[in-house]
Order: structure tokens, then sequence, then C-alpha cells
């Protein structure tokens, strides 16, 4: 059943209307985006004012990671069951209440749980809030608003070391939360105000297959998170356990009444390897954004300033390329620009693995903006091809599996980096020109990867 009539899909919403409800999920965007990187940058400070070891704090990363790559599907099902437009209103409700929540833990175990609560949040945001774009807006503009969309979240990604670092130095650790408050406000308002009510509904629930696949996804992500903390059988078990998983998800969704995720969404050959692109493109950037830190501190000793200074052209080029790549895309072969992207992004990881040992700063920066370009230039085309390529009534699943993607694939990449630092014992002055060569050389076949899989979308 449709959830939303074919003239709304052809008209969108009126003008104002329109822009009130896109800046509604563009504030969730920018708030979901700032979280993730402020809170990373100041993870050794909630430590010594919560007296937590290093080793345990990391989990107010992990909680929120779980907790939403866990929750993706399911809160996409439930979107299209209670109905997307409500669903996320009471998503952005739930994250700024649990924003207020961080901000006010007493302890590190009240901590995590409110993280938790976030990242279920996020999910509930993020699963419908792509999908409500092509409500929103006609198909001749959906590319400009997903490169919009892409540039909200290189923006909250690029100023949030910078402010987290502010905030650390000249306030408290709960205000790191405290911010999202007046957001959040702002964005509520905003969705009351202009996303309306939901006409019609899916029905019925899979709960067997919710089941399952938290459990699957959970265990997975998990599992690649500590490679190189727990034991080899414990991390073989946990993968084990993964895969059987996820084989008895699929194979319940065949024969289920009201599958969770429908697998006829997968009939189509063009979203099928978009998918496959996002998901490779997601798991290499996570290693690029995740390694470059290490490489700039360890192997080339700049400080933690110097390294936010050569990071900065990656979210500036995004910045600049994925409003151009979103418009371009309403106008030209979409699969045709997201594969230039993809290329050059992979491209910027090769040069990145093939650094100087003398590497001067601009060789840095010219590698980490092309990175930047390429990915800027393949986000808001490929995502814009996926909406296309599914029926009306299988928009809200679409965005959730394109969520669920980015989630797993930033894990599973930040994984994949600690195992390359496991395998070399340590990363030390050293190793780390080794360390370079190991994690950019991966993200590069990874991407091409990626890029092998945009290519077979050209193929009629």
């Amino acid at each position: 059943m449709s959830l939303v009539s074919s003239s709304t899909l052809e008209q969108g919403f009126e003008t104002p209307r329109r822009y009130l409800a896109a800046a509604a999920i563009l504030i969730g965007v920018i708030m979901a985006a700032l979280d993730s990187s402020i809170v990373n940058i100041s993870l050794p400070s909630i430590a010594a004012a919560l007296q937590v070891d290093s080793a345990s704090v990391i989990w107010v990363t992990n909680g929120y990671q779980v907790a939403s790559a866990a929750a993706m599907l399911i809160c996409a099902s439930l979107g299209s069951r209670i109905g997307e437009r409500r669903f996320y209103t009471a998503g952005m409700i739930l994250f700024t209440l649990a924003s207020l929540g961080c901000s006010l833990s007493p302890t590190f175990g009240v901590l995590v749980a409110m993280r938790v609560l976030q990242g279920i949040s996020y999910a509930v945001m993020i699963s419908v809030g792509l999908g409500l774009y092509r409500v929103i807006f006609p198909p001749s503009t959906l590319g400009t608003i997903l490169g919009l969309n892409a540039l909200a979240f290189a923006v909250g990604t690029a100023i949030g070391p910078a402010l987290g670092g502010l905030i650390i130095s000249y306030l408290s650790w709960p205000w790191l939360f405290y911010i999202n408050l007046p957001l959040g406000a702002l964005a509520i308002v905003f969705s009351f105000v202009s996303l309306g009510v939901d006409t019609e509904r899916e029905k019925g629930f899979d709960w067997g297959g919710a089941v399952t696949s938290a459990a699957a996804l959970g265990l997975m992500v998990v599992a690649v998170d500590q490679i190189g903390r727990w034991d080899s059988r414990t991390l073989v078990l946990c993968g084990i356990a993964s895969v059987v998983l996820i084989a008895i998800f699929v194979n319940a969704q065949r024969r289920s009444k009201h599958p969770l995720l429908p697998l006829d969404i997968f009939h189509s050959r063009r979203y099928t390897f978009a998918v496959i692109s996002s998901l490779s493109m997601f798991v290499a950037q996570g290693m690029a954004l995740v390694g470059l830190p290490f490489v700039l501190q360890h192997a080339f000793h700049y400080s933690v300033l110097e390294a936010a200074f050569i990071f900065t052209p990656w979210p500036i080029a995004v910045a600049i390329c994925a409003p151009l790549a979103g418009k371009l895309s309403n106008r030209l072969n979409a699969t045709q620009i997201s594969t230039v992207g993809v290329v050059i992004f992979c491209v910027g990881l090769g040069s990145l693995a093939l650094l100087p040992e003398a590497a001067t700063v601009n060789d840095f920066l010219w590698r980490v903006a092309v990175c930047g370009i390429g990915y800027g230039l393949f986000l808001p085309p490929n995502n814009k091809e996926m909406f296309s390529n599914v029926a009306a009534n299988r928009t809200v699943t679409a965005s959730g599996v394109l969520s669920t993607a980015r989630t797993a694939g930033q894990s599973i990449g930040a994984a994949l980096v600690a195992m390359v630092i496991a395998l070399l014992n340590g990363l030390n002055s050293h190793a780390g020109m080794q360390f370079a060569v190991w994690v950019f050389g991966l993200a590069c076949l990874i991407s091409a990867l990626s890029a092998f899989s945009s290519m077979l979308r050209l193929q009629r």
C-alpha cells in the first residue's frame, strides 16, 4: 500500500511548507553528524571526569553506534506502519530528550544508557528522514535536496571537532549534549508545523524479523569493533552467530506476510548495485576518516590542531561538490556522476597509500581534497538513483536500507583500522608509514569494489 498519493509524489509540498519540512530534516542531519564528531574528540575528557578507563569510555560511542545499527531496519518498518511523518517527529523529540539525559547523567552507566537511547532515536529519524524528501520535493528537484543533505552532514562533521575542543576547554562535557536542545526544539516546531499527518499506512509487523535482524546486526558491529581486543574464539563465535541469524532472517522474509525487509526491493538491478556501491563506499570512508588522524599524529608527528587543519579540505570539498552533484543529477545521468565520483575517491585513497616518507603538508592537502571531491560527487546522485528505482510504497524501506549501509559500513571501516593496528602490534613512529600503506591501500581496494558495482549499473 502506498504511503502517499501519486499526486503528492509528483508535486511535493507547496512553498514555503516545503522548505520548513526540509529544514526539520536537515537540522536532524546536522545534529546527528555534530553529535558523533563532537563526542569522539572529547572521550578522554569524559573518561577523566567520570573516572573510567580509556577502553570503557569507548562505549560512549559504541553504545550509540551499535544501537543505531541494530535498530535501523526495525525503525524503517515501524515508520511505514506508524506513519513516517509522525515517526520522524517522535524520533526528533526522543533524540532531544536523550541529549538532555546525557547532559544530566550522574554516572558513566547512565551516560551509556542515554547514548543507547540516542542511537535508537537517531535510527528513528534517519530511517525515514531521507525517504521523506521524496514526499516533500518533486522528482525534478530530488537531486538538489539530496545534495544539500550531504552538505548538512559535511558541515556537522567538519565543525564538530573544533566545537568540541572549545566546549571542553571553556565549559564541561555535559555542554556537548546541551547544544542539541535549541536545535532539537527548532526542528520539532518545524516538524509539527510543516510535515502534516500520514493518510495511509501499511499493516502488520514482523516481530521475528525484528529480533533476528537486531541481533545479527548488533553482533556483527560488536564483533568487528572488538577485533584486536577480544580473543579470536569469541570473535569467530560472534561472526558465525551473526551469519546464521542473517540466513534465518532472509529465509523468514521470503515467507513473512508482513516482512521487515521486503526482498522485492532488490528486484531492481540498479537499486541493488547502488546499495552495494554505497556500503563499500561507507566502509572505505570509515577507514579513511579514522585512519587519517593516526597517520598524521603517529607517522608524521603533527599536533591535534595541525591534523584537524590538514583534514579540513575533505569536508570543504564535500560542501562544494555535493550540492553541485545533486543539481547535475537532475539534468544528467545520476549513475554516471556517482561513478565518476567513486573513481575519483579511489584515486584519492590510492594517492594517500603512496605518500612519500618526507611528505609535506601540501602533499596531504591535495590528496585529502581529492577524496572529498570524489565523496561529494558520489553521494547525492547515488542516493537519488536508489530512491528513483524503488516503488513509492518501498520508499521508507529504501531509506532504512541506505541508513543501515551507512551505519554498518562506517562501523566496519573503523573496526578494520583497529584490526590493522592489532596486526602491527600497536602503532608507533616506526610502524606509522606501514600503517598508512595498509589502511589507505585496503580502503582503496574496497572503494574500487564500490566503483565496480557502480559501473555495473551503466550496463543495460
